[in-house]
């Protein structure tokens, strides 16, 4: 029903957003994906927006770019989810890690997010497995046995997710395991 916002942003109180479209102010509720990227008080922001008309309650959610908007609307199709969880999942991980995560089948990822246990995250791994693959790059598609090994070790070694992922692009397709850590190791090193 309202598909998208444009308006001046009135006020930021994370996870919520007041947008001032023509006088009417939209409460509207973002990922910290979103939230990080607004603008500041007082300028125009645009937000596309899903609408969740419940029983006891009429609730908008925005989002600063289109895979945001449509991963979330993924992740509440799924039992046991709802929007608050899949808010929380797009603002722990974002699209890129979340879609990384899935292909790569770590549940360890998606358990760090507050509000996700291991049975919604091994749900969420299952359902989203081939729906996800087209919002990450080609690199990232096109992840190999030992390039998730690799992943592990360096997550092991207390490396962060975006660490482990950026030191892991920067790799060969092609590289065996212990070259692979080796070199990465040496790569997050100079970092």
């Amino acid at each position: 029903m309202i598909g998208r916002l444009q308006g001046l942003l009135a006020e930021k109180n994370p996870p919520q957003v007041l947008v001032d479209c023509q006088g009417v102010g939209y409460e509207v509720d973002v990922p910290m994906s979103t939230f990080y990227n607004l603008p500041a008080l007082g300028e125009r922001v645009t937000l596309l927006t899903h609408f969740i008309v419940r029983e006891d309650a009429q609730l908008l959610y925005g989002f600063g770019t289109a895979a945001e908007r449509n991963t979330f609307r993924q992740l509440i199709k799924i039992s046991g989810v709802g929007p608050r969880t899949a808010l929380g999942v797009l603002s722990g991980l974002g699209v890129t890690d979340l879609a990384q995560a899935v292909t790569l089948q770590e549940s360890g990822r998606l358990i760090k997010v507050p509000g996700i246990g291991k049975k919604i995250a091994e749900r969420l791994l299952l359902e989203l497995k081939g729906k996800l693959g087209a919002d990450i790059g080609p690199h990232q598609g096109a992840t190999t046995d030992h390039q998730a090994d690799i992943l592990q070790a360096l997550l092991a070694l207390g490396y962060s997710d975006k660490e482990a992922a950026a030191a892991l692009k920067a790799l060969p397709q092609d590289v065996g395991v212990s070259e692979g850590i080796k070199l990465a190791l040496k790569a997050l090193s100079k970092a």
